[in-house]
């Protein structure tokens, strides 16, 4: 079989087993009757295929063994304690599972050895275990969190996280927010399955537009720098590291079973496979991958600030600069088709566009601005209190920006009320909100790093090809 069929069964199975227990709890590693009901519960409301339910102590299910099964699924999903797990691991392995997930943890290094045999003997990819929520597919209502009635809307953001709660963070901003997901994965311990494997199959998914990745530990750099540069030509990466400080690497260590390394090293390797590195904490992660899902790379540094108030477009002017961007000079056309139109309106960078500007303003400015051939992108502030502008207006923004794609136009509805008027009403489009001046130019710095990268690497092909054939053997510091 080959390798990639067990990556794209984690995420794309016909037909689930979900394995686990109604009657046995665990004191470590999260086996509980709950998060085995919760599960079930999450999958057959959620799914779109199959589900074979595998009670080992048959109170929630007619099937309590492997042999009970009436097809062979795609996927197994494990939830019980370390022992057990490896028993039906080898069971579906020779049933004919193509991949299996272990949510449970509590795995000793010669347990975790174990189930990797088990799993290069009969071909079968394993992820985790220690998952904890497993994986989404929004796309096919593929969902193994423990959370009951938690399923994101779709989107085109994909995010691989190595910590539980990294991932719940991550989970609970794409839902709150309503930005939507394509797919998500806890990685767990990595002892067959890791990011390399699943960037590859984010990278050749239709339905990733970007993805996010918080990690703690990687085993193998050079595979990882080669993998994410052919990734990255079509689709940004953003990362955001743990462990950076030798407290928080040994704390990483105790909770995934990795090494955290010396940062400088992973500086080196995420510059060389043309990561996006956020260095400043969760909010920059989702603040990136969103504008990098939804809009194109900044083929330039001129950017044009429109208006309905004066402090805030000051504010991002300076932040402009502060993020080594420039203000683009508009030029003698665009500013004298702007002094015929709108006499009241100062068509200098950043343009002021007066408090009582509403959606027709809006539309006419900001063509004319796109069509600019000095500017690069745009930020466009849209305050509520104290102005007219009402939270539908906002929706012609959208409608210009589809028609000058090739720029990236970010919105500011500076606040929080206001905010979250304006970003419910824009949530559906390719518009990116952010409710500060300083969060919407750092991410058109972000979208202008993203073209250099892009052009970088295809400047220099030079990628290795990656073995998918090289063993791996899981050891305690793996």
């Amino acid at each position: 079989m080959a390798r990639d069929e067990g990556i794209k069964a984690l995420f794309e199975p016909r037909s689930v087993a979900l394995v686990g227990s109604s009657k046995l709890r665990e004191r470590v590693g999260m086996t509980a009757p709950w998060l085995f009901k919760s599960v079930i519960h999450n999958m057959k409301k959620y799914f779109r295929g199959k589900v074979y339910v595998i009670d080992i102590h048959g109170k929630t299910s007619r099937l309590s063994t492997v042999k009970d099964l009436p097809g062979k699924p795609d996927l197994g999903v494990l939830m019980l304690s370390p022992p057990l797990s490896i028993k039906k691991a080898q069971e579906l392995s020779e049933a004919g599972v193509k991949a299996l997930l272990g949510i449970t943890g509590g795995y000793k290094a010669e347990e975790r050895e174990q189930l990797l045999h088990i799993g290069r003997e009969h071909g079968v990819r394993f992820l985790g275990p220690n998952t904890i929520l497993g994986v989404v597919n929004t796309t096919n209502g593929l969902n193994t969190m423990f959370e009951q009635d938690l399923m994101p809307m779709k989107g085109k953001i994909s995010i691989i996280s190595q910590s539980g709660g990294i991932g719940a963070a991550m989970i609970d901003w794409v839902c709150f927010y309503g930005i939507g997901l394509s797919k998500f994965a806890f990685t767990g311990d990595k002892i067959d399955v890791d990011d390399i494997d699943i960037i590859s199959y984010y990278g050749e998914d239709p339905d990733t537009n970007a993805m996010a990745i918080y990690m703690e530990g990687l085993r193998e750099g050079k595979e990882f720098v080669n993998a994410v540069r052919e990734v990255v030509k079509e689709k940004p990466v953003v990362a955001l590291k743990g462990g950076i400080t030798q407290e928080a690497a040994r704390r990483a260590l105790s909770h995934t079973a990795s090494i955290a390394g010396v940062d400088a090293i992973y500086s080196a390797a995420f510059k060389k496979a043309g990561v996006i590195r956020v260095s400043y904490g969760i909010d920059h992660l989702f603040d990136a991958v969103l504008a990098l899902s939804k809009q194109p790379p900044m083929k330039g540094d001129r950017v044009a600030i429109i208006s309905n108030v004066g402090g805030p477009a000051i504010l991002a002017a300076d932040a402009v600069y502060r993020y080594g961007l420039k203000l683009a000079k508009l030029s003698d056309e665009t500013v004298a088709r702007l002094a015929r139109k709108y006499p009241e309106v100062d068509a200098t960078n950043p343009i002021d566009m007066i408090a009582d500007a509403k959606a027709e303003r809006y539309r006419d400015v900001l063509e004319l601005v796109l069509a600019d051939p000095n500017v690069d992108g745009v930020l466009v502030i849209n305050m509520l209190k104290s102005c007219f502008f009402e939270p539908e207006d906002a929706e012609v923004i959208a409608e210009v920006a589809k028609k000058h794609s090739d720029k990236p136009v970010v919105d500011v509805p500076t606040g929080a009320e206001d905010y979250l008027l304006i970003q419910k009403a824009l949530r559906q489009t390719d518009i990116p909100t952010f409710n500060l001046p300083d969060m919407a130019a750092r991410a058109l710095n972000w979208l202008r790093e993203y073209d250099a990268i892009r052009k970088r690497i295809h400047n220099k092909e030079n990628v290795e090809p990656r073995d998918s054939r090289k063993p791996r053997t899981y050891t305690k510091n793996s």
